[in-house]
Formats: C-alpha cells, structure tokens, sequence
C-alpha cells in the first residue's frame, strides 16, 4: 500500500465506497462525487487497463478507448510495478462472471 495515499479521510472514502451494493448506487454516488471529466478518466484507465491484461497492443487501446499512449503507458507501469489492485478486480470480476 503507498504510504502516501493511507489516510483518515481516504479511509472514509473507501469505507463509503465499500457500501454500496450496485452498479445503480455506485452511478449515485460517483456522479455526485466526481465531475464527468473524472469519471470517465477513471472508467477508461479501468478499460485499459483489462485491455493491457488481456494483451492487447497499443494501437487496438488507443483505437477501442480513445486513451493517449501516454495514458496506456502509465496504467501498464501500474500493471507492472503497482500494488496488484488492477489484477485482485480482474480475478474477482471474472469469478462473479461464472
């Protein structure tokens, strides 16, 4: 965990986040907690990121998401070098899946 992210009020956050129970509440809460531009910044790192897990080349992200290559590249540096969070939703999403 990044020490630099670990506080009171992220915990909060995390702990609202936690509450909820569906997709709805989550588009409830996250249209009031963020402005669209945000949103739609994390919604596409997310895409890209399964996109880059999956395998996918560059130019089919940039194509399919519309990210820049600067974007793709910092999420696949998370991917490489992060704390594994994309991985842990990734395994979790696909076990609910079956």
């Amino acid at each position: 965990m990044n020490s630099k992210l670990k506080d009171d009020h992220t915990d909060h956050l995390f702990e609202a986040i936690l509450t909820l129970n569906s997709v709805e509440e989550c588009y409830k809460f996250f249209e009031d907690l963020c402005t669209v531009p945000e949103l739609k910044a994390m919604s596409q790192r997310f895409e890209v990121a399964k996109m880059l897990s999956d395998k996918q080349v560059y130019s089919e992200i940039v194509k399919k998401t519309g990210a820049s290559t600067a974007t793709i590249s910092r999420v696949n540096r998370s991917l490489i070098y992060g704390s594994d969070g994309y991985e842990m939703v990734f395994k979790r999403t696909e076990k609910g899946k079956e």
